[in-house]
């Protein structure tokens, strides 16, 4: 546009400013310009404020809302939506002076923004309208009038919550009582802007054609019509009749308009039932003025009474009444005859189109205002309607759906009583009407409803039974009903009618079910309407027509007036009457009629079932029997047979023959028992029903009594004694009628027998899961659970005799569940108890219930192995026992005593305990049965009872039981201590085998008496139900949780778990049952830490580690501790006990008593003249205190360690025969391996911390003595099964490494005060013997154990010879005195013993046991960089004739072994992880040693690659390539390296640049340290990644360009993120740092811009190069750019750029070395050496060669490698040059 910097007009001196431009038009007119923007209508333009540069002017609008207000004039949606909503939040926010400073531009915008398309923007415009008004309040009432239009449209917005935050505005704007006022106010205004909505605008008008889409544009028309209408409606509803009388004249203009009736005939529904609603506004509130448009609004509405629009069709029938009520004469408007009654009949018939619910319930108010001439003839119109009514049920709607059927039938109804009603004379005009409303109406439709189930669950039924009752009372002697005879007519027809269709529809041999279900529902509903009555009954509404004959009706006739429902939508139940109970109204007449009927059918009935057997009609008649029993019924029924009569009734007591005079009994005697009988049947149920009838026409409980017991005397099935019992107990009555029969002998003496037979039918596997079976079974379980009115449901004696049965039942099959096949028994019995315990309270107090809960919890708390149930029935068991222990401890007066449930449980627990072997699955389910049964104690029982003190009391073992566990424990656990130098113990275990776990699949029982004792104590512990004064009264607690703690240090104490000990720890972790939950929860309240201080000094060993795992979990303090010994003498004189306390507690007492301990112990030391020193109170123990004191810190004077350093030496001159030297250790014991031990550890201590003030003789005695005890060591190989030897053998290895690393670096302060000839006797004498022995001892143990599982592998032996093995001197590796190996066919140019340590050690790298693969890298890593130059001694002997196309050399043969090994066990390991993903690997396994061997041998191979010239490097890579093993390794790399290569335990360090990775630290392998362990594979893996990039990057970007796409994004991303940035850095440092120097050459390189600039010079020529490396270094290609050059031609520039740029590329080395290649060229090329004339190089740039093939024609020379290539690709034996043939 302009821009401030052009150049102006002559004498324009000030650049152009839309503001200034403002302010001068204020200035000059007065006013305040805004910007005009379009409004909702011509006259409504939207108005922004501008921003001026006037004072006045910025304080009318704040700024801010100014920027607002013009985001409100923005077209697109969500700037406004968001502007809208900061327009709210400001309100609120702001203060009320400057939100009103909005106002007088908030109308415009409202007015636009308010009818917006975007529904958002309408609703949050509601919302911030009502923040406005809540802040400017009355201020907004000068602005009423221009905005109250467009605020009742938005009101009336047909998006719902639009329209409801426009109303929440109104509200707050003006109270209920003053809308009115309000609206009044704005009338005039409001009305025009409804006017010119509805009859002026168009979709065009009111959108911009040329901006708004047309779908969007008639939407909004659409919508605004709507609101208008419905705005009118609300408006007329709300004003007062005064105010509305005024804008009559307005009113009329309006609704003489054409285009608003038209709107009648919209094709928008919307649009449709908005104008309905504005027409039944209008005629309720201004009649007269409707009237004026009678024609037009009986046109609009009476002719549309078949929209059947879901959204028409309520404000359309809502019109077409009040068209009806207010127009006298609106039947001459319309044709009735052709243009309403038709479409109504139509209408009808289609059941209302699924719209009944809406449309039905007008019909009444509607047939009610129609005038004689519309319904004469009455018959034929009354059987017009109802006759479409009743076909309108047969719709598809009304029979899928029972709402709109129950609408028909309520309109139905109420539509039959009102016109029964109307016609209720005595003309014959009537007595048509009536016969044909009863007659063809309501009977077909009753006998549609007998044939369909639908109907029969209608209201159908309850609104005749209704009508009928209605009818009784007006033929009722004292009602004044002139109209008697009238409804005594009707009612004689009805029943007469009825009667016939149930006989008719009965009297069938081939009756539907259907049918007769709803003959039976009618005579039930009949019968009794009350028993669904009060829930069917529909709230309604009652109204009156004035035009029912006269002002007044009597009480009668409001029976039959028709209700109105308020909620159409929930016809389902019957019309509501206000009779609140209809069958107290019902008269003898009624009763007498339905008994007749019920009689009749029932005769029929039995006609049917004595000549034809039919099973429907006899269920029809148990239905009617059941209904409607009475001893006339069954006298019908006896006389329809009285030829059979005497059929049945068996022999019968003379009491009962007195009660064969009863009808009802004689019934049962005769014909129910005959049909109980019936084996076939198998549906008695309705037979039952029919036997309670008969119980209730008796007269007494005692004759019930007897009929029942002859029943149950009866061999009758099971299952109807079932059903019988079940019945009474479902129904209060019943049961009174048959609770003399439950309690009675018969029964229960029946029910011990079924008891007693179906467990003898169990036990001996015959029975099978038959119905029988299950119904007897149903039937005991009734008998026991079942409480009626709390009392049990048979006699007391009887359920003991029961329980009996099933426990010794149970008790029987438990010892037989080994054979499996008695499932089903016990299955039975378990529902059986299950639901006993669960029913009957204080059931546990039968001891015979209390042994059948112990049978049931012992098979719980057994594994399935041991019991063979299936885990349903498991589930099954658990849930009896668990019910029964709520029920049990549930009950008052719970008990302890000996025999009750809980000590009889405890004890078998313990028993299980002790006596059996478990595994870690029965333990489990032992200890889930526990913790549940605890558990439910506690929470159930009071705490006062003391009942979980004593069931843990009685569960716990005593102190010989513990002890007897503890001895059992496997000795194990003494290696790690004692190879730590934890533990000083001499135990005397020579036999091996003792050492080995053998492959036991059982727990032993402390580890399971430990596990299960501290479930419960940490249950009881945590619990909020016992209060501490409980908890402390726990017996023997201190105890148990001491050896809950003995056995988990036992866990912890075991390196090489067994599987099953293993799989118990788990279990414990699982659980959380470890020290730091023990120790924590049993600290607050026990005085463990003293229990466990007594047993650490009366047994020492396990119970020391014990206590120092407890006090380091608690961390308690020194001074506690002090307080367990009071003074140090009370551990002297030393013992066993006592030395391992000591050990124990160093680590945590002060250091003061640490150094009282160490003074103590010396000054015994040196009266060892007196004492056996290998002895534990002789110098051997004190020496193990001193060392003791001294690890936990303790210096020491030097003076007093050089005296026991001395002494040593005196026992060495004086006892040479305790030490070690030249021994067979299988001839030592314990004690004297341990006492060398103590003296190794204290020379190392000494070597490390004071070696400069020992004397030279002292030095002679430990280097003689350390090289001694290391021949001792390596020729007891075969003794490493022993941990003291193991142990004896650790100490010397860590004091060679002690050594090692003393005289490895030593400081020259130090060398000062060294003897003098002490590092030179190290290095030519000590170190070749140490090593001597240190490298075939490595080497014989793995060979003799060769099984890193065996528990008697010596792991630690292995570890710490690694560990000295790192110090090894390569002239010692190279000059080994190892036995010759060699490998047949192996390709070597190395001398035979390097070749022999190759073969020897390289195996080991895939040795199964980590450290020793990490030593063996090590050990090999020293002489890798020695290798290639054997390699290159042979390639200089190659003549030149021997040269190939690529000559190709193999790494060492033995490392490519590896890789050949274990290339493809990668592949099966990682072969389903895809390249960028990460495999996790757990850390030590197989798995774990296989990929650490792979990645260790490639260290190797790229440090011996590193280490070769350039020439055998090539030759190198080209057999890497050529065999595709780093290929391989490029794949394994990106499946182990990790997404995010973050070092671990890093914290964000002040200052620190970026994180570090795998890529910016150093991998350090130690053979000892793991603490990175878990992260040492994924470091790894990127340390060869780094180095394979630095030293093969030629390779490595070969292989990227190689792979597909998304290999390809994945490597270079994860490259340049983590590797690029480290590598490029390097190689710039590497070039800034380097001292290589270049004649003629200069080399300089820029870290900022990541270049290297090489400058050569020589005479006159001067060139310059800048080499760029990309951001992806190295894969990406380095790029050569020309900087300055003088002296030479262009040609030859571009060869040499070309030659340094494939240099760089394909030469695997770095920068430095890639600029060597090419000086080198350049130089030769000066020397007069020609190009080769296919490479156009000097020097070859793979093999760096000379050109030597000359042509012998045109003499030219050739790259051997360039002409094997152009003699392959080209077919042709030709000279390149001059095309002769080549020889």
């Amino acid at each position: 546009m302009g821009g401030k910097n052009k150049q102006r007009t002559k004498g324009n001196v000030r650049p152009s400013s839309s503001g200034r431009a403002a302010e001068l038009l204020a200035r000059e007119r007065g006013a305040v310009p805004g910007f005009v923007g379009f409004g909702s209508s011509s006259h409504d333009l939207g108005y922004v404020p501008a921003v001026y540069g006037t004072e006045e002017m910025d304080n009318l609008v704040d700024a801010d809302f100014r920027m607002v207000l013009r985001k409100l004039s923005k077209r697109d949606t969500i700037t406004k939506l968001k502007a809208v909503q900061e327009f709210g939040t400001m309100c609120t926010e702001r203060e009320s002076e400057i939100v009103k400073g909005v106002l007088p531009y908030w109308p415009r915008i409202y007015c636009k923004i308010s009818m917006d398309h975007d529904r958002r923007v309408r609703e949050a415009t509601g919302q911030a309208f009502e923040q406005l008004i809540l802040k400017v309040k009355r201020n907004l009432a000068p602005y009423l009038k221009s905005i109250m239009g467009y605020w009742l449209l938005a009101q009336c917005d047909t998006y719902s919550p639009a329209a409801a935050a426009s109303n929440i505005a109104f509200q707050a704007a003006f109270p209920t009582s003053k809308q009115p006022e309000a609206l009044a106010f704005c009338k005039e205004e409001i009305l025009n802007i409804l006017q010119d909505n509805l009859l002026k605008e168009t979709p065009e008008t009111l959108s911009d054609p040329q901006s708004v889409p047309e779908e969007e544009r008639e939407a909004k028309y659409v919508r605004v019509v709507t609101c208008s209408l419905l705005a009118l409606k609300k408006l007329l509803t709300l004003l007062p009749g005064p105010e509305i009388d005024t804008l009559e004249e307005n009113l009329t203009q309006l609704i003489s308009q054409n285009k608003f009736w038209k709107y009648s005939k919209h094709t928008t529904p919307q649009i449709r039932g908005a104008l309905f609603e504005a027409v039944a506004t209008f005629c309720q509130h201004t009649p007269e003025l409707i009237q004026t448009q009678a024609t037009r609004a009986c046109s609009a509405v009476l002719l549309n009474i078949d929209d059947t629009d879901p959204v028409v069709c309520p404000a359309l029938w809502e019109a077409v009444l009040y068209i009806l009520t207010n127009i006298k004469d609106c039947w001459q408007h319309v044709n009735s005859k052709k243009g309403v009654m038709p479409k109504l009949w139509l209408l009808l018939k289609e059941g209302g189109r699924g719209l009944a619910t809406v449309l039905h319930p007008n019909l009444l108010p509607f047939i009610s205002k129609l005038p004689d001439e519309i319904t004469d003839p009455k018959l034929e119109f009354y059987n017009t309607f109802f006759s479409s009514v009743i076909l309108g049920l047969s719709s598809e709607r009304a029979v899928s759906s029972p709402s709109e059927c129950s609408a028909i039938i309520f309109a139905f109804m109420e539509c039959l009583r009102f016109s029964l009603l109307q016609n209720a004379g005595a003309e014959d005009e009537h007595k048509k009407v009536q016969q044909m409303l009863i007659s063809d109406q309501l009977l077909l439709l009753v006998e549609s409803a007998l044939k369909n189930p639908k109907l029969q669950s209608s209201p159908l039924f309850y609104q005749i039974t209704d009508m009928l009752v209605s009818w009784e009372k007006r033929v009722n002697p004292s009602s004044e009903d002139t109209a008697e005879d009238t409804f005594q007519r009707l009612l004689s027809d009805f029943w007469d009618g009825v009667t016939r269709l149930c006989v008719q529809q009965v009297d069938r041999t081939d009756a539907e079910e259907n049918t007769l279900n709803g003959v039976s529902t009618l005579l039930q509903v009949m019968q009794s309407p009350e028993g669904s009555w009060k829930q069917c009954k529909k709230k309604a509404i009652k109204i009156r027509f004035s035009g029912l004959e006269g002002a007044e009706v009597k009480d009668d006739d409001e029976d039959d007036l028709p209700t109105v429902s308020k909620s159409p939508s929930d016809f389902t139940l019957p019309v509501g009457r206000s009779d609140p109970d209809p069958s107290s109204e019902r008269l003898h007449s009624q009763n007498s009629r339905l008994e007749d009927l019920v009689c009749e059918l029932a005769e029929l009935n039995m006609v049917y079932v004595n000549e034809q057997n039919s099973d429907k009609h006899l269920k029809f008649l148990s239905v009617l029997v059941s209904s409607f029993p009475s001893r006339r019924l069954f006298q019908v029924l006896l006389d329809s047979d009285a030829q059979n009569q005497e059929a049945g009734c068996g022999e019968i007591s003379p009491q009962e023959k007195t009660m064969a005079t009863n009808p009802a009994v004689q019934f049962l005697l005769q014909k129910l028992i005959i049909w109980l009988k019936e084996d076939q049947r198998k549906d008695t149920d309705f037979l039952v029903n029919m036997l309670y009838s008969v119980l209730h026409c008796c007269d007494s409980n005692e004759e019930k009594k007897l009929i029942l017991d002859h029943i149950s005397k009866m061999d009758l099935k099971w299952s109807i004694l079932l059903q019988i019992i079940q019945k009474a107990c479902a129904d209060e009555a019943k049961f009174e009628a048959t609770s003399d029969w439950l309690k009675g002998e018969v029964l229960g003496e029946k029910l011990v027998k079924l008891a007693e037979d179906l467990c003898a039918t169990g036990l001996n596997r015959i029975s099978t899961l038959e119905s029988s079976h299950s119904d007897s079974w149903a039937l005991i379980s009734l008998a026991l659970s079942q409480h009626v009115q709390k009392q049990a449901l048979i006699g007391e004696v009887y359920v003991e005799k029961i329980i009996d049965k099933l426990h010794a039942t149970l008790l029987k099959a438990k010892n037989l569940s080994d054979a499996g096949d008695i499932e089903p028994l016990v299955s039975f019995i378990c529902d059986v108890a299950s639901n006993f315990f669960c029913s009957v309270k204080n059931c546990l107090l039968l001891s015979s219930a209390e042994d059948l809960l112990l049978t049931v919890f012992q098979l719980c708390a057994q594994s399935q192995e041991i019991t063979r149930l299936s885990d349903s029935l498991l589930q099954k068991l658990n849930h009896a026992c668990f019910a029964g222990i709520q029920s049990l401890v549930g009950q008052i007066g719970t008990d302890f005593g000996e025999g009750t449930f809980l000590h009889s449980s405890a004890l078998w627990v313990k028993n299980q305990i002790l006596n059996s072997s478990m595994g870690v699955k029965s333990l489990q389910v032992l200890i889930s049965s526990v913790r549940s049964l605890v558990e439910n104690v506690i929470k159930t029982n009071p705490p006062s009872s003391h009942i979980m003190e004593k069931f843990v009391a009685c569960l716990t073992p005593n102190d010989s039981e513990w002890k007897m566990m503890r001895q059992a424990l496997p000795p194990q656990w003494l290696k790690r201590p004692l190879l730590h130098g934890r533990l000083n113990l001499n135990c005397q275990y020579h036999c091996m085998d003792v050492w080995r776990f053998h492959s036991a699949v059982k727990i032993p029982s402390h580890l399971c008496a430990a596990a299960l004792l501290g479930q419960v104590i940490l249950i009881m512990l945590e619990s909020e139900s016992i209060n501490e004064v409980d908890k402390l009264n726990l017996v023997g607690a201190e105890c148990t949780v001491a050896e809950v703690l003995y056995s988990l240090q036992w866990c912890e104490e075991i390196e090489i778990l067994p599987a099953v000990v293993s799989e118990f720890c788990g279990m414990l972790q699982e659980m959380n049952v470890t020290h730091e939950r023990i120790s924590k929860e049993s600290g607050k309240l026990f005085n463990v830490l003293e229990t466990l201080f007594s047993r650490s000094m009366q047994n020492g060993s396990l119970w020391t580690l014990t206590l120092a795992k407890y006090i380091e979990t608690k961390a308690v303090s020194s001074s506690d501790l002090k307080k367990l010994y009071e003074t140090i003498e009370s551990f002297f004189p030393l013992t066993e006990q006592n030395l391992c306390t000591i050990q124990g507690l160093s680590p945590f007492l002060f250091k003061e008593e640490n150094e009282l301990l160490m003074n103590y112990c010396t000054a015994e030391l040196l009266k060892w003249e007196d004492t056996d020193i290998t002895s534990i109170h002789g110098g051997y123990g004190h020496l193990a205190v001193i060392h003791c004191c001294l690890k936990s810190g303790v210096t020491g004077d030097q003076e007093m360690l050089m005296e026991v350093l001395r002494t040593v030496m005196e026992w060495r001159n004086q006892k040479e025969d305790v030490f070690l030297f030249n021994y067979n250790l299988k001839e030592v014991s314990p004690s004297l391996l341990d006492f060398n031990v103590q003296i190794i550890r204290f020379i190392c201590w000494l070597i490390r911390q004071s070696p400069p003030f020992m004397t030279d003789s002292q030095w002679d005695f430990i280097l003689c003595s350390m090289l001694a005890w290391l021949e001792t060591a390596s020729e007891n190989t075969t003794s490493y099964w022993n941990p003291w030897a193991q142990v004896f053998a650790c100490q010397t290895c860590n004091l060679v490494t002690a050594l090692s690393e003393f005289f490895t670096a030593p400081t020259p302060d130090l060398l000062e005060k060294l003897p003098v000839n002490l590092m030179s006797e190290w290095k030519e004498f000590f170190t070749e013997g140490v090593h001597s022995l240190l490298l075939p001892l490595f080497v014989k143990i793995t060979e003799e154990f060769s099984e890193t599982d065996d528990p008697l592998f010596p792991l630690p032996v292995l570890k710490a010879v690694g560990d000295a093995l790192i110090y090894i001197p390569v002239q010692q590796l190279t000059q080994n005195n190892l036995q010759p190996k060699f490998v047949a066919g192996q390709k070597t140019n190395l001398p035979d013993k390097l070749q022999t340590l190759l073969n020897t050690i390289t195996p080991l790298l895939l040795f199964k046991a980590r450290h020793v693969q990490i030593s063996v890298y090590y050990i090999l890593h020293k002489v890798m960089p020695q290798l290639p130059e054997f390699d290159n001694e042979n390639d200089n002997t190659k003549s030149d004739d021997e040269e190939e196309e690529e000559p190709c050399l193999s790494p060492p043969a033995a490392l490519m072994a590896i890789l050949g090994a274990t290339e493809e066990l990668l592949d099966d390991i990682l072969g389903s992880v895809q390249v960028g993903e990460f495999a996790v690997v757990q850390p030590l396994s197989e798995e774990y040693c296989c990929i650490l061997g792979y990645l260790l041998t490639w260290k190797l191979i790229l440090t011996f690659f590193k280490a070769s010239p350039s020439h055998l490097r090539v030759q190198y890579s080209h057999y890497l390539r050529k065999t595709k093993s780093l290929h391989k390794l490029l794949f394994h790399l990106f499946r182990l390296m990790p997404d995010n290569p973050v070092y671990p335990g890093q914290t964000a360090e002040p200052g620190s640049k970026e994180t570090r990775t795998f890529f910016t630290e150093d991998l350090h392998l130690s053979v000892l340290k793991t603490e990175y362990l878990p992260s040492e594979i994924a470091h790894l893996a990127c340390s060869v990644y780094y180095i394979t990039l630095k030293d093969l990057p030629a390779m490595v970007r070969l292989w990227w360009n190689g792979q597909e796409k998304r290999v390809f994004n994945t490597v270079d991303k994860f490259t340049s993120k983590y590797v690029s940035n480290v590598l490029s850095c390097q190689e710039i440092s590497s070039v800034q740092t380097s001292t290589q120097t270049f004649e003629n050459m200069t080399v300089k390189a820029r870290s900022t811009t990541r270049e290297v600039i090489a400058t050569y010079s020589v005479e006159d020529i001067f060139i310059e190069l800048v080499i760029q490396l990309p951001q992806n270094y190295p894969l990406g290609s380095i790029s050569v750019e020309s900087g300055r050059r003088v002296g030479v031609a262009v040609q030859q520039w571009r060869n040499w750029m070309l030659q340094l740029s494939t240099y760089l590329t394909h030469q695997n080395g770095s920068i430095m070395e890639g600029l060597a290649l090419w000086k080198n060229n350049v130089d030769k090329r000066f020397e007069g050496v020609e190009d080769c004339m296919i490479c156009y190089s000097v020097i070859h740039g793979s093999n760096y060669s000379l050109p030597k093939k000359a042509c012998r024609t045109c003499k030219k020379k050739f790259h051997s490698a360039c002409l094997y290539k152009w003699f392959t690709s080209s077919n042709k034996s030709t000279c390149p040059l001059c095309r002769e043939t080549f020889f």
